[in-house]
């Protein structure tokens, strides 16, 4: 059973929304959001990205960047850029990302959810990521930023949201940078939330897709206001933390790809020698080479792309994790190969989303900063799921979605 509720969202006024909204917090440096919110004072990033109320060079954990970043929300909802509904409602947020739009609920999950594992993870969470947006959290008392979440097809839950879309929307414009449409309609109709309240009320789960870091500081934060409350009922607004669920079958998922600064000491020839060990190796020619299925990886090195196929005994198909392309290619190829142990830390090694195309991969190679890049098929989202059930976490860098929630749209305060 998933425990979900309506809230008043807090929102930018139509006339403000493009003014107000941003890219997510993580998604970008101090550098970058500074120039992007330039001379504009409605720009949400003074509240998500603080650090750049103040001169270049300060700590972006100082606390005084999060009493600013508390200061900018109180401005922005004096100033009346930001407003609160006076009804509890969900939300619908539509995203078009070239010619395919997902749907999603923006609505309130309970933090009991999180911490039972009826919201399911599939990565893990650094420490110091989590305890930076637990100081937002408690700074701004609220929830600037959704989670994103994910939930098995509901037909009732379908037909609801076609019969929202099919009105006008309340925000619709075309996001700069990512150059997609972001939509916005409100569900204030009691019969229709109850519909959607109790049609969460009958899922067993819901599955975090991007907002792992977001998802624990909301409901940590959640659990150190209850424990702060001796008559904390469990329906206090802290005990709840904003998120958009999207149905499963609408979510794309793309390759996460890597590149590599050396060789570890083999010469392109013997690297490809010592790849047919495990794999089935093919030159490709000149032009950029795409996995075609599961289990087949491109590599790209002096110029040319091969196709990388892993021989049957590579891998274990029984094993959610042990038959997911970023585990074959961690230890067939990084590791065993390559000697990159640590995803995560090791320098030799960086990460290219999808979204940027395989060009991106062949223009760090042929410029001389990499040595090779390897494409990898993307993950599907029943692959996710397969491994969150299980209880099991993903290998790092391993999940891609796109496109990215906007951030600004709602707000949920924790009072």
């Amino acid at each position: 059973m998933v425990r979900i509720k309506p809230f008043k969202g807090v929102r930018p006024p139509k006339e403000f929304v493009e003014a107000v909204e941003s890219r997510p917090y993580d998604v970008l440096n101090s550098e970058e959001a500074r120039a992007e919110a330039g001379a504009n004072e409605k720009s949400l990033y003074h509240i998500i990205k603080p650090e750049i109320n103040f001169p270049e060079g300060i700590d972006e954990y100082d606390p005084r960047v999060y009493e600013s970043g508390a200061e900018q929300f109180r401005k922005f909802q004096q100033e009346g850029w930001l407003v609160q509904d006076a009804e509890e409602k969900y939300y619908i947020y539509a995203q078009t990302m070239n010619g395919k739009t997902q749907y999603g609920l923006v609505v309130c999950c309970h933090i009991d959810d999180y911490f039972n594992n009826v919201i399911k993870k599939h990565e893990l969470t650094r420490r110091d990521k989590e305890e930076d947006r637990m100081k937002h959290v408690f700074a701004t008392n609220a929830n600037m930023e959704p989670v994103f979440l994910a939930y098995k097809d509901d037909a009732q839950l379908e037909a609801l949201i076609n019969k929202y879309t099919a009105q006008e929307p309340e925000y619709d414009f075309i996001a700069p940078i990512d150059g997609f449409r972001h939509q916005l309609w409100t569900i204030s109709d009691v019969a229709d939330e109850k519909t959607i309240t109790s049609a969460f009320a009958n899922m067993d789960a819901l599955y975090i897709a991007d907002g792992h870091h977001r998802s624990a500081a909301a409901a940590l934060v959640g659990k150190a206001k209850a424990s702060q409350n001796p008559a904390n009922t469990g329906n206090e607004e802290y005990n709840f933390y904003m998120a958009v669920c999207f149905p499963m079958s609408q979510l794309t998922i793309l390759d996460y790809n890597r590149v590599v600064k050396d060789l570890n000491g083999y010469t392109t020839d013997s690297f490809l020698k010592a790849l047919e060990a495990n794999f089935i190796v093919e030159a490709q020619g000149k032009a950029p080479y795409r996995p075609q299925k599961l289990h087949e990886f491109s590599l790209y090195i002096d110029g040319i792309w091969y196709s990388l196929v892993a021989k049957e005994g590579t891998y274990d198909a029984t094993d959610p994790i042990g038959c997911l392309d970023v585990d074959i290619s961690s230890r067939l190829i990084l590791d065993e190969l390559l000697g990159i142990k640590d995803l995560r830390s090791d320098k030799r090694i960086d990460f290219v989303g999808g979204l940027r195309g395989l060009s991106e991969l062949q223009s760090r190679v042929d410029s001389g900063e990499m040595r090779l890049a390897l494409a990898l098929y993307p993950v599907s989202m029943q692959q996710i799921v397969d491994i969150a059930d299980a209880g099991k976490i993903m290998p790092p860098k391993a999940t891609w979605f796109e496109p990215k929630l906007r951030s600004g749209l709602v707000v949920h305060k924790l009072d």
